[in-house]
C-alpha cells in the first residue's frame, strides 16, 4: 500500500532549547508552589502546544500588569521585558519571576554597560517581536531598530564614533551577517559583542537544516505562526531551493505538500516540544512514511539555573541561580 511519503529524516538537534526549559520549568513550579493561577506576562514561550498546555494547569496569560490582581504571582516570558514593564511589576507588588532567556538577559545588560559609557546602539531585528520590544525597552533613547540592509543607509545616529549593535537571540544567521557587514561598512568603528547575539540554538537548528534540505524532497517545520525561529528554518530551506512547509500540529499536514515518494526532512523551532514532532512522524507514516532516520548532528548540553524561590519540597541545592 504504500503512499505520498517513502520516509522521514530528523534534523538534529531541534525542538526545546535550554532557555525554553527552563521557562517551561519557572511557569509549573510556580504553579507548584504557589498553585492557580499563576499570571504570565506575554506567551511564555511562542507555541500553541506549550501555551495551551500550562493555562490547562492554571497559567492565565495577560499582555497587560493592569489584568494581573494584587499580590499575585507573575512570570515574565523567555523573550524578556522593558524597564518600564519591570518598573510597574514592582510598584503593582506582584511576587514576580522572571523566565527571560539567560542569553536574552546577557543582551539587555551588554546594553545597560555600554549606555552607562555612552553609547547609542543599533538593534538588528524584527518590529513588534516582544524580545526587541523588550531589548529596545532597556532604554528611553538612544537605540534604533535596523530590520534590514535598508535601514543601514537611512539611519541617523548623533555619535557614530559611539556606537554599538546587538542582535535578536532568533534571527536568520545569514540575514544578520548580510546587515551587520552593511552597518560595518558604514560605521567602521561599530562595537560589536564578544559573541554574536544569535543564540547557539538557533545557530545549531540553522545549521542543521542546511544539511536536511539538500537530502530531502520537502522540508516540514513544527512551530507556531509566531515563532520568529521557526519561521526562520522554513525560509531558509526554501531558500536552499528545498519546499518547505510550517504546522503548529499534525493536522496542518497536507497531503498534496509530498509528490508521490517525497522524502520528507523534519525539524521544530526552539519552542516546539518533542510530542509535536512525535505526532508528526506518526501522521506522516499515516501518508506511507516506511521509516525515520536520524540524521548526526550538534549534541546540546547547555542547562540554565533557576531563578531563586523555586526549589520543591524535598530538592537539594544546586538548581537555582
Amino acid at each position: 500500500m504504500g503512499g505520498p511519503v517513502s520516509d522521514v529524516l530528523l534534523a538534529e538537534p531541534r525542538g526545546f532549547c535550554a532557555g525554553v526549559d527552563r521557562a517551561i520549568e519557572i511557569v509549573e513550579r510556580a504553579l507548584t508552589l504557589f498553585g492557580a493561577p499563576v499570571y504570565v506576562r506575554h506567551e511564555i514561550v511562542h507555541n500553541t502546544y506549550v501555551v495551551n498546555d500550562l493555562k490547562a494547569k492554571g497559567a492565565i496569560f495577560i499582555e497587560d500588569l493592569a489584568e494581573v490582581p494584587a499580590g499575585a504571582t507573575l512570570v515574565f516570558s523567555a523573550h524578556g521585558v522593558s524597564q518600564a514593564v519591570r518598573n510597574e511589576a514592582q510598584q503593582r507588588g506582584f511576587q514576580v519571576f522572571d523566565a527571560t532567556c539567560p542569553l536574552v538577559t546577557k543582551v539587555h545588560i551588554e546594553v545597560a554597560k555600554l549606555h552607562r559609557e555612552g553609547f547609542e546602539f543599533l538593534m538588528i531585528g524584527h518590529k513588534g517581536h516582544p524580545e526587541v520590544e523588550g531589548t529596545m525597552g532597556q532604554l528611553s533613547d538612544g537605540i534604533y531598530l535596523i530590520e534590514g540592509v535598508d535601514d543601514v543607509a537611512t539611519v541617523q545616529v548623533n555619535n557614530p564614533g559611539k556606537l554599538a549593535v546587538v542582535t535578536q537571540t532568533t534571527l536568520s544567521v545569514d540575514d544578520a551577517a548580510a546587515i551587520l557587514s552593511a552597518i560595518k561598512e558604514r560605521f567602521p568603528q561599530i562595537r560589536e559583542p564578544k559573541r554574536q547575539d544569535i543564540c547557539y540554538a538557533t545557530q545549531n537548528r540553522q545549521d542543521a537544516v542546511k544539511m536536511l534540505a539538500p537530502q530531502v524532497d520537502v522540508v516540514v517545520v513544527v512551530g507556531s505562526p509566531t515563532s520568529s525561529n521557526s519561521n526562520r528554518l522554513r525560509e531558509l530551506a526554501e531558500r536552499l531551493g528545498t519546499p518547505a512547509y510550517m504546522v503548529d500540529c499534525p493536522e496542518d499536514l497536507r497531503p498534496e505538500w509530498f509528490a508521490r515518494g517525497a522524502r520528507v526532512g523534519l525539524t521544530a523551532g526552539a519552542s516546539a516540544p518533542e510530542v509535536l514532532v512525535d505526532q508528526v512522524i506518526a501522521q506522516l507514516k499515516s501518508l506511507g512514511a516506511a521509516g525515520v532516520r536520524r540524521m548526526q548532528g550538534v549534541e546540546e548540553s547547555v542547562r540554565f539555573p533557576l531563578p531563586k524561590g523555586l526549589k520543591l519540597p524535598g530538592e537539594g541545592a544546586g538548581n537555582e541561580d
